[in-house]
């Protein structure tokens, strides 16, 4: 089993930025793709980005390439999210998960933090 616990979120004017983390505990000595997902109100939640489990490869979503980026400390017991130029469409409930590899879906998320952003 594997925790991840959020946090970083806040309130921001657009054009700002925050840096969010995701804390991994328990079973972290195994390999995951890191994920940031993130749930607008009255929305689907939707994909952000991934960190493959090699850390040798990113993607994004097209609406927040060029201003969030992924990264992972070392020993990717931390991952974070770096957003910049927030816009206000960018609120929301952002959430991490980490995914077995081969899996197809998500196996394990955190409880989610909330983004605001003021236009």
């Amino acid at each position: 089993q594997v925790q991840l616990v959020e946090s970083g979120g806040g309130l921001v004017q657009a054009g700002g930025s925050l840096r969010l983390s995701c804390a991994a505990s328990g079973r972290t000595f195994s390999r995951y793709d890191m994920g940031w997902f993130r749930q607008a109100p009255g929305k689907e939640r939707e994909f952000v980005g991934v960190m493959r489990w090699s850390g040798s490869s990113t993607y994004y979503t097209d609406s927040v390439k060029g201003r969030f980026t992924i990264s992972t400390d070392n020993a990717r017991i931390t991952v974070y999210l770096q957003m910049n130029n927030l816009k206000a469409e960018d609120t929301a409930v952002y959430y991490c998960a980490f995914r077995v590899p081969a899996h197809l879906e998500y196996d394990y998320w955190g409880r989610g933090t909330q983004v605001t952003v003021s236009s």
